[in-house]
């Protein structure tokens, strides 16, 4: 099979599209036929082994274990260890796997749940990080509640398009996105009831305040994202810029979580992992329902890959990149 293989860390002009051998689904797997998979941050700290905390994770320590890049997938069962019970040959699927970007990925059958019937195999592959991410920000570690006063910011983006509308419809939150001038339609369409265009106006000026803010993107000070809560509100910091080759983002979430303890307002930058199957069902139910529509920016084949690594590099991506096979 065709797969994107990379020998070591680095730029995408690590990774390469080689034949090699088609995998085995062991007792406990599924043998997907991958039709497309998302393009989200996780594949590339795990191309450039950056920051280096994460080689010091097992996924190694001078080059990748993980040789194949790729996390989220959707595609169809080809087959199916002998002690899996949910999926059969020819079972549409959607969830994560480790190294999607290929013509054949195996996953645990807990990672999967059926495709929700009104997305296409493009829009699917775009749910599974980014949405449960969103999900666990606002729910576990926000505790959003109706009512609330919620401000996204990056909400233009992978896990931002997400928060907005599961704020918005799910949990009927009063929903402010923060995105760039080129977003803010997009983000209006999703249902946000006001939008900040950050270049020209200052979410934390004018005396606003917000229950809850979910920063997925940027590196303000947590000084000036403080100034933007309510006196007990809740900041989750999901994702940042900076912070150089050894912290990254993390530098904010590690000044969150020392501060917390000390100051009336909740701080928080949880470490999200992999949605299980119960909540990949959840998500896809809310699909059905309208309540959320996975937002595709553009899709890339196989072969481009390392293209649409490059293109997310840039943050002007329009929700998210998919890679398809």
């Amino acid at each position: 099979m065709k797969a994107i293989v990379q020998d070591v860390y680095g730029p995408p002009d690590v990774l390469e599209l080689r034949d090699i051998d088609k995998p085995v689904a062991r007792d406990d797997e599924v043998l997907i036929r991958v039709r497309a998979a998302g393009v989200d941050p996780s594949v590339w700290h795990l191309m450039t082994g950056l920051p280096y905390p994460i080689r010091l994770m097992g996924f190694g320590l001078r080059k990748p274990k993980l040789r194949i890049r790729g996390w989220d997938v959707a595609g169809r069962v080809e087959s199916v260890g002998r002690n899996v019970t949910r999926f059969a040959p020819g079972d549409e699927v959607f969830g994560t796997c480790e190294g999607s970007y290929a013509e054949y990925a195996c996953t645990r059958e807990d990672r999967l749940a059926a495709k929700p019937s009104r997305t296409t195999f493009e829009q699917a592959a775009a749910v599974p990080i980014s949405a449960f991410t969103a999900l666990h920000c606002l729910r576990e570690q926000g505790r959003i509640q109706r009512g609330q006063k919620v401000l996204v910011i990056g909400a233009g983006g992978g896990v931002g398009t997400y928060a907005v509308q599961l704020a918005k419809a799910v949990f009927g939150a009063e929903v402010t996105g923060i995105c760039s001038t080129g977003k803010t339609e997009l983000v209006r369409s999703l249902g946000a009831d006001h939008v900040i265009d950050y270049t020209r106006d200052d979410f934390a000026g004018g005396g606003r305040h917000y229950d809850l803010i979910l920063d997925t993107a940027g590196n303000r000070p947590l000084s000036h994202l403080r100034r933007g809560l309510t006196a007990r509100g809740t900041l989750v910091i999901v994702g940042g810029e900076g912070g150089g080759r050894w912290l990254g983002g993390l530098h904010r979430a590690l000044g969150a979580l020392a501060l917390s303890p000390f100051v009336g307002q909740n701080l928080r930058a949880p470490f999200v992992k992999e949605p299980q199957a119960d909540i990949l069902q959840s998500l896809a139910e809310f699909i059905e329902a309208g309540q959320i529509t996975p937002v595709v920016d553009r899709t890339y084949p196989l072969s481009e890959a390392p293209d649409a690594i490059r293109h997310w590099e840039t943050g002007h991506t329009r929700g998210k990149l998919v890679v398809t096979v």
